[in-house]
């Protein structure tokens, strides 16, 4: 395909709204809460925004100046940048690593759509904490209702890709992160003004660094990466859409700014409504479906309609926030398809889609009626979480580093920063120091740690 026949965002603001929304996920709202509870709450926010501007945002920066010198998918952008060399490879780890998260994270955002339907139908109200537990057990290892709302996502998904860039990933961008941003704010003026909230807003801003340990910097580090995005080929393919006057550094650090301001605030959501309950927000990955219900539902005690409203507008904005995330992971395949393959887009985009949906749906019954069915000791929705996360996204961002630091021609990332010469790029040589020695290094401290090895 030519390079003059490729759509591309058609603003600043949609780039960077787009980008944002590749970033803003469910790691946001439900994975930095709970990390944040585990780490001592504000010395770990303040070790993790160093993590995201010190590390988080040069191999950000690496992955925009791939995907906008290129005007490529992320598996073609590495085979015009180091043609016959096989650097290819890490262009095509970005489009499986893309394909089997959105696979199976599309079971867990059909769940975000069940708990929509759940709070409309004010199915919370009465329930005890057992009955939440169960009923959240029921549910994810049922063998069909699951899977009615995991394809119901992937074809919401479908719709917004087939549309194209700027009228399908640029519009439903423009609106979904404003009324992400609204619901988000809607809520934490909810939870701050509850009875006791006090000791959750102070567990935030107070730091205690007694608590600091190596545990909590690789925790906040782990965190940083996977909020971002990194390592899957997603703000490399967005940026490929990017126009030449889009300026790279700014519009990372606001990718950046975004995504840690709405963290931040799913923590203001999270921690002022747990604590005037007297539950800590340290329940890990059932914190979303089994412990917040318990706590929305006992914080509006006495206040069933604010307990009512409370509950729906928190799961609209957690379906919203995984909208956002796998249309930029449906969008790496999908480009990869049209492009590589010449497929027209829209049957590109069901290509992916009917494949994450079979894929997906192995997935979601691996939860259930397939749960004694495991390949290496897992069942297959824990083994791609497992494989995705502690391997293929470390190691493509660790990659990705190491070829614009090391490999591309220092000319071609001096042009891309600075828009041709046209912008300063006065942090020029720490950003290339940066992706040549500690990014690298500090990707394989995590991937060590993730595998218990330290």
């Amino acid at each position: 395909m030519n390079k003059i026949d490729r759509a591309g965002f058609g603003s600043k603001l949609g780039a960077i709204l787009a980008s944002a929304g590749s970033a803003v996920g469910l790691g946001n709202i439900w994975r930095f809460p709970y990390e944040t509870g585990n780490y001592g709450g504000a010395a770990f926010i303040l070790i993790y925004l160093g993590c995201v501007f010190a590390l988080g945002l040069p191999i950000m920066i690496s992955e925009f100046i791939i995907g906008r010198r290129s005007h490529a998918n992320t598996a073609g952008a590495f085979q015009k940048l180091a043609p016959g060399t096989q650097w290819k490879w890490v262009g095509r780890l970005g489009v499986i690593t893309a394909f089997l998260i959105l696979s199976f994270y599309s079971v867990v955002a059909g769940w975000t759509l069940e708990y929509v339907f759940e709070a409309a139908g004010n199915g919370f109200a009465g329930r005890t904490p057992e009955q939440f537990v169960e009923s959240f057990d029921l549910f994810s290892t049922n063998p069909w209702r699951p899977l009615i709302w995991l394809v119901l996502f992937l074809l919401a998904t479908h719709y917004i890709i087939a549309k194209g860039v700027e009228k399908g990933i640029e519009r439903s961008s423009k609106v979904m992160m404003p009324v992400l941003f609204v619901l988000i704010l809607v809520l934490v003026g909810c939870s701050v003004s509850l009875p006791g909230a006090s000791a959750g807003i102070e567990f935030l801003l107070k730091p205690d660094f007694s608590k600091v340990d190596s545990n909590v910097f690789l925790a906040a580090l782990g965190q940083a990466f996977f909020s971002l995005s990194l390592g899957m080929g997603c703000l490399c393919t967005y940026a490929s859409y990017f126009k030449k006057d889009t300026p790279l550094i700014k519009t990372a650090v606001s990718v950046g700014l975004i995504d840690t301001f709405i963290a931040i605030l799913a923590g203001f959501i999270i921690f002022p409504a747990a604590f005037s309950v007297g539950i800590q927000p340290d329940a890990g990955p059932s914190l979303i479906f089994i412990t917040l219900p318990n706590v929305f539902h006992r914080a509006f005690e006495g206040m069933p309609f604010l307990a009512y409203i409370f509950s729906l507008l928190f799961y609209l904005l957690l379906a919203v926030a995984a909208l956002t995330s796998t249309i930029s992971m449906h969008e790496v395949a999908t480009a990869y398809i049209h492009e590589e393959f010449k497929v027209v887009r829209k049957r590109a985009a069901a290509i992916v889609t009917g494949g994450c949906i079979i894929i997906g749906v192995l997935c979601s019954l691996s939860l259930g009626v397939g749960r004694n069915i495991a390949l290496f000791g897992l069942p297959l929705f824990d083994l791609l979480d497992f494989v995705t996360a502690k391997f293929l996204m470390p190691l493509g961002g660790a990659l990705m580093a190491v070829f614009v630091g090391w490999y591309l021609d220092k000319r071609i990332v001096w042009e891309e920063l600075t828009n041709d010469g046209a912008l300063k790029a006065q942090s020029y040589k720490l950003i290339i120091f940066i992706l040549k020695f500690i990014a690298p290094a500090a990707i394989f401290i995590i991937f060590i740690n993730e595998l218990n090895v330290i």
